[in-house]
């Protein structure tokens, strides 16, 4: 799959219903992410889903984000070749924070995107 056959949405077209996909790393998930998505790290996914999907699902509307698109992009590209209904956030956490979208950090600090 060619980068340009990601599919992608927009922060303000996200649909109300889909399962949001962090996978960026432990540390950056910590400083700052979206409330109530999924957080599995890239390079867990694969085995993720093998023992423990919780709501990432064929039959999910998934929106994977990282930092600024371009992890989350690899791995809409590996679930949609795995049968899911994924789409890449375009611009990540950064266009999140943008958009003024709320944010919660590990600890009850001010979060941010790292």
């Amino acid at each position: 799959m060619h980068p340009q056959d990601i599919p992608t949405v927009r922060v303000d077209e996200i649909p109300s219903d889909a399962v949001l996909l962090d996978v960026r790393e432990d540390d950056e998930w910590a400083a700052g992410h979206i409330a109530g998505a999924v957080h599995i790290p890239m390079n867990q996914v694969p085995q993720r889903l093998a023992y423990d999907p919780g709501p990432i699902t064929p039959v999910a509307q998934i929106v994977v984000t990282c930092k600024v698109g371009g992890r989350s992009a690899q791995v809409t590209a590996w679930l949609r070749q795995q049968g899911y209904q994924a789409v890449n956030l375009e611009g990540g956490m950064l266009a999140w924070d943008g958009a003024g979208k709320p944010m919660q950090a590990e600890g009850g600090g001010p979060a941010q995107v790292a």
